[in-house]
């Protein structure tokens, strides 16, 4: 297999540091909520906030890529994330809730740009090298898994308010991020193809392949933030697991994400799609199985560990699933949808998460994923033989099957 080009490892880089405000959020965002929120079940409205503003952005971040490209998108969203973090900040030195749970929403707001660079990734290469380049670029996850966390913990009492220096440190790892996105390029051939007629949303999204891309990708992160929103707050304030225990938990979850990118060029070869997304699925399951069975950390360590395996699977197969349902005309319109119907989910699961941890507790949390799981089983058993003609081949161009 050919080397993949410079920009995919810079892209890898810029995506670790751009995405660190994901995972120290997830650390610290539930915690810092519970003792400033007006009431303990809106302790994870930031974190859920966060989600709401990536998927509201989604479509306007379309447009904006359509008309500006992805580079000055991309450096004028990293400057945003920046203004997030010190809104974080400033917000904790006045003890708002209020201005925490902004700032949470404008963090979420610039992710989408982060979440656009896979499909830079995808432009970058050539098709045969399309599940390579996704799958290098969330290697960068790991490094974000490490950094965001690592972030949290350092900055805790830099400053006089507890934390604050943690959304401080967070400014410096956007600067370097956008430092190193500014050198992206547009590819200027598959941009001129942006301007042809494209077909209207509504058909598009009706193709089979596009729906199970999609329910793929939401299904990865509908379940995914469930458990990973309820998690911090379960295990160090229901379960009294320690915030260092708590924190390696979520580091172990986010690398969980993106370490199995290693293997899943060569397991995709073997499996296809049909094969990859039975398998997140099982993983899925299995997760919540062990999730339910005790509190102890070993089991959270564990399931959230299976967790990120999952989401892996079933995103990734899902990200290289899509660009076989639209041509290149129609991809900032078909990207958009996608991001903005996928987030969408992501916000009601990290808007639910909370109130069932805080009215069901744990097993609740747990128990209200069982029909996601079972909805989508029953999808990739009616969509099997469309997923079977796709077998041994990823990256292709649209209209491969309509």
């Amino acid at each position: 297999m050919s080397r993949l080009p410079l920009s995919i490892w810079r892209l890898t880089l810029a995506y670790a540091l751009m995405m660190a405000g994901t995972s120290l959020m997830v650390l610290l965002a539930g915690i810092i909520g519970t003792d400033v929120a007006p009431s303990p079940d809106l302790a994870t409205l930031p974190i859920a906030l966060a989600v709401v503003g990536l998927a509201s952005s989604t479509l306007p971040t379309g447009r904006l890529l359509g008309r500006y490209g992805r580079r000055r998108v991309f450096v004028g969203y990293g400057v945003l994330a920046i203004g997030s973090a010190v809104l974080a900040m400033y917000s904790l030195q006045a003890s708002s809730f209020g201005l925490f749970c902004a700032a949470g929403f404008v963090m979420g707001w610039s992710g989408a740009a982060g979440h656009q660079y896979r499909f830079a990734a995808l432009e970058a290469v050539p098709a045969e090298l399309a599940a390579k380049a996704t799958s290098v670029l969330l290697l960068g996850g790991i490094l974000s898994a490490f950094i965001g966390p690592e972030i949290a913990v350092r900055g805790r009492d830099l400053l006089a308010t507890e934390y604050a220096g943690s959304f401080l440190l967070l400014t410096l790892s956007y600067a370097a991020g956008i430092a190193l996105i500014a050198f992206h390029r547009d590819h200027a051939a598959r941009a001129a193809a942006d301007h042809g007629a494209g077909r209207p949303l509504h058909e598009i999204f009706r193709s089979p392949v596009v729906v199970v891309a999609v329910s793929a990708a939401a299904l990865g992160y509908g379940v995914m933030s469930l458990l990973m929103t309820a998690t911090p707050i379960s295990m160090h304030g229901h379960a009294g697991h320690d915030l260092d225990a708590t924190k390696w938990v979520i580091q172990s979850h986010i690398a969980a994400m993106y370490l199995p990118s290693l293997l899943y060029a060569a397991l995709f070869a073997r499996l296809g799609f049909r094969g990859m997304l039975g398998l997140g699925l099982a993983v899925y399951l299995l997760c919540l199985g062990i999730a339910a069975f005790d509190t102890a950390f070993l089991n959270y360590w564990l399931a959230l560990v299976l967790l990120g395996i999952g989401w892996n699977f079933l995103f990734l197969s899902g990200t290289n699933l899509l660009p076989y349902g639209y041509r290149a005309a129609d991809r900032f319109r078909v990207q958009s949808a996608n991001d903005f119907l996928v987030f969408s989910v992501q916000a009601l699961a990290s808007l639910g998460s909370g109130w069932l941890l805080f009215h069901w507790q744990w097993r609740g949390v747990l128990l209200a994923c069982l029909p996601l799981l079972l909805g989508f089983a029953y999808l990739l058993l009616a969509q099997r033989q469309v997923l079977n003609r796709l077998k041994g081949t990823v990256g292709g161009i649209a209209d491969a099957i309509e």
